[in-house]
């Protein structure tokens, strides 16, 4: 398995990702009403592609195939964090969140913020995040809960 930016015309193969991961794990956390709100089956492919462009996500490889992917923003917020629904307790998770902590080293920050699923809390909590608050957001017209997320690092000189 290994970690590297994304591409042009991956931008598919990461929905795949992403519709697996909701539709195969989270919905266990969520209704079927609020999976499919969530990542419906049609989705405007244009507005995916773009947004991906525009996260500019890490991808993670197993024998070639994309089993997941993670974004990391300037300002320290993770937009998207999926491991494909097929592919799960292999570690690929926490191969991201590692290289996500590596990359916000890097850039300086002093802390990571997430809008993270019920399903992903306990994993998040694993790598030092706390839940800040407890939302709401509306998608498609379906209230999907999540909770804001935070990580600071802690000076260790």
């Amino acid at each position: 398995m290994h970690i590297r930016r994304f591409r042009i015309g991956e931008e598919r193969e990461l929905f795949g990702v992403f519709h697996s991961a909701i539709h195969r794990v989270a919905s266990r956390d969520y209704t079927p009403e609020q999976i499919n709100a969530w990542a419906p089956v049609r989705l405007d492919q244009e507005l995916w592609a773009r947004k991906i462009r525009d996260i500019k996500p890490f991808v993670a490889e197993i024998n070639g195939k994309i089993v997941g992917y993670a974004d990391l923003q300037p300002s320290g917020y993770i937009d998207h964090f999926f491991v494909s629904g097929y592919h799960p307790g292999q570690g690929i998770g926490r191969l991201l969140m590692s290289t996500l902590h590596s990359e916000a080293v890097s850039l300086g920050l002093t802390e990571l913020t997430s809008d993270v699923s019920r399903t992903a809390q306990p994993f998040f909590e694993k790598f030092g995040f706390c839940i800040i608050e407890q939302r709401a957001p509306e998608l498609r017209g379906v209230v999907v809960p999540n909770a804001l997320m935070r990580k600071v690092f802690r000076d260790e000189a």
